[in-house]
C-alpha cells in the first residue's frame, strides 16, 4: 500500500455521527459529528463540515471544523479551510485565505 493511498473516503453526501477510529489516510468531504482518533493522517476536503474532536498525527483542513484537535505531528490549513476551536500541535502551516479562530497550544518534543 502507498504511504499516500487513502483508506476510506466519506463523500459530500455522507453524515456521520459518532467515533472513527483508523489506520493510514482518510478522507472526509460530508458532515460529520462526533470523535475521530488515529496515528495516520485526516484529510478534511473543502466541501466537509466537521464538529467534534480529533486525536491525529497529521491533518490537511481544506473544509470547515468546529472542536478541540490534538495533532501529533503537522497541521496543514488549506486556503478554503475554515478552522474554529482549540488546537494542540507541534507544527502548523497556513496558506493565504485560511481562517482560524481560537486558541493555539504548540509545543516542540524532540
Amino acid at each position: 500500500m502507498a504511504k499516500d493511498e487513502i483508506n476510506a473516503f466519506l463523500g459530500a453526501s455522507t453524515i456521520f455521527d459518532g467515533v472513527l477510529n483508523f489506520t493510514g489516510t482518510v478522507r472526509i468531504d460530508g458532515t460529520f459529528s462526533g470523535e475521530i482518533n488515529s496515528e495516520g493522517t485526516l484529510i478534511i476536503g473543502n466541501t466537509a463540515n466537521i464538529t467534534g474532536k480529533l486525536h491525529i498525527s497529521n491533518l490537511v483542513l481544506s473544509g470547515a471544523f468546529k472542536g478541540e484537535a490534538v495533532v501529533k505531528e503537522r497541521v496543514l490549513l488549506q486556503k478554503t479551510a475554515v478552522f474554529e476551536g482549540t488546537m494542540h500541535t507541534p507544527m502548523l502551516s497556513m496558506e493565504d485565505g485560511a481562517i482560524y479562530e481560537g486558541n493555539l497550544h504548540m509545543k516542540h518534543t524532540s
